[in-house]
């Protein structure tokens, strides 16, 4: 057949449903020039049969079979190493590596003699938007996360005008303004709820108000920006953090539901939510932490369980986008894909990666890490 042979995993962590590449994808990379393997059953949990990826053009194979000859695994969370005998030696594995909390994963990698690509590592410039799993994922769980608040809370969104008299429109709050807090403020006023949403980037302002929602900053505090390097958020001075929690403090007592979701990346999420803080919050009201599985934004969360405290239902999922497989699936192998074929040579049958993207996501390669995110 020719050309690099691509092969997709069924993954194997608890309660992830995603998968890797869709029939849409395996087409696409099969009209590159490639030949594609995916394990039995890998689609089943996003709604794709194996009938639909034979119809793609993909070789369905058992487990242990679809790996062999591989030149590139695509995957939604790294596989084991041992996941990968028979691939080519020095295969390149594209995947979401937790590379901060996985430390021996990444060195096993390496020791296999393995390229580990994390997608997670993905630069944030124009040209790799495309490509960015954590922006297309956290879309999705930004959506989800008004959808679960409101399934749990007990009363309705939007106001209400009925014979029987008003229900007045839930107060919902918005905490860090990113890819998962813009669409959690466009779901929530779609569902008719007054939105207000913070964040320590005062850039983001002008994005709050864009959807109809109600800024909350610390005026306070002048010339703290909170913006990092490459558009992520950074940790904040202890003056700003006093006078955010102040703020912070007397508007959420006020709120039905609060969302939170700052994440920094290769650190334990920061608190936002304090036990004191939930205590004065009415009873009935609902906090999602969108940060759970990384330590959690709220005092008391605990991921996948609704835990209960003064009458506040607290809750997080370990993985919010498993929870739209089909759509995160297809967008997440989307990513693969932009990444993967901005750099394809269709006539020489390879991909090489360009400096700039590359040495940001590659982790390891010929037996050693080789990420400088992970040696400082």
């Amino acid at each position: 057949m020719g050309g690099l042979r691509i092969a997709v995993l069924k993954e194997t962590a608890a309660g992830e449903t995603r998968v890797a590449a869709t029939p849409e994808t395996v087409k696409k990379f099969i009209g590159l020039g490639a030949s594609f393997a995916v394990e039995q059953g890998a689609g089943l949990a996003a709604s794709i049969s194996d009938a639909d990826y034979s119809a793609a053009g993909a070789d369905v194979l058992p487990a242990g079979e679809a790996v062999k000859g591989a030149d590139i695994v695509l995957g939604v969370q790294a596989p084991d190493v041992a996941a990968l005998s028979g691939a080519k030696p020095g295969a390149w594995v594209a995947a979401i590596f937790d590379p901060f909390r996985e430390k021996e994963r990444v060195e096993a990698y390496a020791k296999a003699g393995f390229e580990a690509l994390a997608m997670e590592f993905m630069p944030r410039i124009t040209r790799a938007q495309s490509m960015d799993v954590l922006s297309s994922q956290s879309n999705l769980a930004g959506y989800k996360a008004v959808l679960a608040a409101a399934d749990q809370y007990g009363r309705a969104f939007p106001m209400m005008m009925t014979a029987a008299g008003t229900i007045s429109a839930a107060k919902a709050f918005i905490m860090g303004v990113g890819v998962a807090g813009l669409q959690a403020i466009a779901t929530a006023k779609r569902l008719g709820a007054q939105v207000s949403a913070t964040d320590v980037r005062s850039a983001t302002r002008e994005q709050i108000q864009s959807l109809g929602a109600k800024p909350i900053f610390v005026e306070s505090v002048a010339g703290i920006e909170g913006e990092g390097a490459g558009g992520y958020a950074t940790e904040m001075s202890e003056e700003y953090q006093k006078a955010q929690a102040e703020l912070v403090s007397s508007h959420i007592a006020k709120q039905d539901i609060v969302i939170t979701t700052a994440l920094i990346p290769g650190r334990p999420a920061p608190r936002l939510i304090s036990d004191a803080q939930i205590a004065t919050m009415k009873p009935g009201s609902v906090i999602f932490d969108l940060a759970v599985a990384q330590g959690g934004n709220v005092e008391g969360s605990v991921a996948d369980q609704v835990v209960e405290k003064y009458g506040v239902f607290i809750m997080g999922y370990s993985n919010t986008p498993a929870h739209l497989a089909a759509d995160a699936s297809a967008l997440f192998s989307r990513n693969h894909f932009n990444f993967l074929s901005a750099f394809w040579d269709k006539e020489a049958g390879t991909v090489t990666l360009d400096e700039e993207i590359g040495d940001a996501v590659r982790l390891t390669k010929g037996g050693e890490v080789v990420n400088e995110r992970l040696k400082a």
